[in-house]
């Protein structure tokens, strides 16, 4: 008698966390778009809110503070990148590790996020914007930091390198980022910068790969 109801609840919990999972989807892309149309300073949380057509108090519940409007879609890769690190085999470098998902997911996956969506993001408003340029060299060392912690628990170097390590992986990102803002202030299309940061980024992960080989 008690399955009938475990399934339920199952069914339930499912339910609400896609739920929650599209109602952050909304309010991220709401404030992506408001950032593009106005510009980062210009845009309050309440904008973000009466866009979206939730509560205030709901955009603070997954967005505790306004910049993680901004470096949410970062944070999401940095888990990632870690898990492929902590996941790989002995023999892969922490590079390697990474460069599928850098190269076939977040470059390839340019071309097809939203423009009004593509302008509103980190990249074009750390070009346009030094209150998010700071956030996104906060947010780089946030990530040299993680992926330094998750290169020293799977990898016998001394927490020196690891840290260099993680430095380097991170500045991977910070290229991809900076370039994708420059070139979008500069008027090219996603398509562009996907197709150009390609083999900058490919050799940028090669040379990583050596050198981390060597470790």
């Amino acid at each position: 008698m008690e399955w009938p109801c475990y399934h339920a609840r199952v069914a339930t919990t499912g339910l609400r966390e896609l739920k929650k999972a599209r109602t952050r989807r909304l309010i991220a892309e709401t404030a992506a778009r408001l950032f593009a149309e106005h510009g980062y300073e210009r845009v309050a949380v309440s904008d973000v809110a009466r866009e979206a057509e939730v509560a205030e108090q709901t955009v603070y519940n997954y967005f505790p503070t306004k910049d993680k409007l901004v470096t949410d879609r970062e944070q999401q890769i940095q888990d990632r990148l870690c898990e492929l690190i902590r996941s790989r085999p002995p023999a892969v470098t922490p590079a390697a590790a990474i460069r599928d998902f850098v190269l076939d997911e977040t470059l390839a996956g340019i071309p097809a996020i939203p423009p009004e969506i593509w302008r509103g993001e980190l990249g074009h408003l750390a070009a346009i914007s030094p209150t998010v340029h700071r956030l996104m060299l906060e947010l780089t060392d946030r990530q040299a930091a993680a992926l330094a912690a998750a290169i020293s628990d799977t990898t016998a170097v001394t927490p020196e390198v690891a840290r260099l390590q993680g430095i380097a992986l991170a500045a991977v990102f910070r290229i991809i980022i900076g370039d994708a803002g420059r070139r979008t202030s500069e008027g090219q299309s996603q398509a562009e910068i996907a197709h150009e940061l390609r083999p900058m980024v490919e050799n940028v992960l090669d040379e990583l790969d050596r050198w981390l080989s060597l470790s």
